[in-house]
């Protein structure tokens, strides 16, 4: 049984984190979060210490540290995307390996400065990149890697999830604390896709609003276009009322049906984690690149071979941000 600490456990994803530890027989001992209206945690660890304040949560994992026997052998973060690369410090630095959710980093020059910690005490750092694990994700990419390698796939991604006012007053709506949209919704199907079709040759950015961002990007085995909202508008009429959610991924005009099987993967992430075959700061390099990219690239508006969705979105294709 593996000891387990989390940072923040108020958040939305952390329920998802609990599961896992809980579902491959491990247990939390402490958790952090300023929020104290965390009764979820009594679904899971009613027993974990909890702790609003990170400098009291710090003394007590460095007193568990000292005690030796009782040290906690993982740190799980899903804080703000911007707290992450001090929270994969604090866990390292604390002698404890790191599970982080994503995005790791909002740079790419931050993770490289983590493989450097990672490399000074000899501690891990795990990523959830949970759409590796996704079965049709898993059948699409053997699929690809089985076809001729000189064949260019035409490839169209559309994700719409739908959020509230609140959304903008949290820290999700300041790019600066999230990354903005793309980073925030979008970077782990860029290492999907990446993953399946290879390296980035360009990446130009139509749109990028504080709701949505569209934009082609072109791989070395794919031609990519892509658009993320979190406008309820955007949704097909097909879905409304009904759902607040859309996502499709068509190869050559095709879809590909992934909508169902995302109920266990931080399960499966954990527990190819606890075997050792987690996913390093490596494997994210590429994906925060291309939202870094994307969140300091000059939009293009409605020019080349953009996605459709533009044809009918609400927004200027001038950055708004108000």
């Amino acid at each position: 049984m593996k000891r387990f600490a989390v940072i923040g456990v108020g958040g939305y994803i952390a329920p998802r984190h609990l599961k896992a530890i809980k579902d491959t027989g491990n247990i939390v001992v402490a958790a952090l979060d300023k929020n104290d209206s965390v009764g979820i945690i009594d679904s899971y660890f009613p027993e974990a210490d909890f702790f609003t304040e990170f400098e009291r949560f710090d003394r007590y994992l460095e007193l568990l540290r000292r005690g030796g026997a009782d040290k906690v052998d993982y740190v799980t973060i899903c804080s703000p995307n911007y707290l992450h690369d001090a929270h994969v410090r604090f866990a390292l630095r604390i002698g404890a390996d790191a599970i982080c959710e994503k995005p790791l980093v909002l740079n790419p020059w931050n993770a490289t400065a983590l493989e450097e910690i990672e490399r000074e005490t000899g501690r891990h750092i795990n990523t959830i990149l949970q759409l590796r694990l996704h079965p049709a994700i898993i059948a699409l990419k053997q699929r690809v890697d089985n076809e001729p390698k000189g064949k260019i796939y035409d490839v169209e991604l559309t994700y719409i999830t739908s959020r509230g006012r609140w959304y903008n007053v949290s820290w999700k709506g300041d790019i600066n604390k999230s990354g903005g949209v793309a980073t925030n919704i979008g970077v782990h199907f860029f290492d999907m896709l990446t993953w399946i079709f290879g390296d980035v040759k360009t990446n130009i950015v139509n749109l990028h609003t504080h709701m949505k961002a569209s934009g082609t990007l072109e791989l070395e085995r794919a031609r990519v276009r892509w658009f993320l909202s979190l406008d309820q508008q955007d949704l097909p009429e097909k879905t409304k009322p009904q759902q607040k959610t859309y996502r499709s991924i068509t190869m050559d005009g095709q879809e590909i049906e992934f909508s169902e099987g995302f109920a266990d993967l931080h399960t499966k992430s954990y527990e190819q984690i606890l075997q050792g075959n987690g996913f390093t700061t490596k494997d994210v390099l590429t994906s925060i690149k291309i939202v870094s990219d994307i969140r300091n690239a000059k939009e293009v508006g409605l020019q080349g071979d953009y996605h459709p969705m533009l044809k009918r979105t609400k927004i200027s294709t001038r950055n708004n941000t108000d």
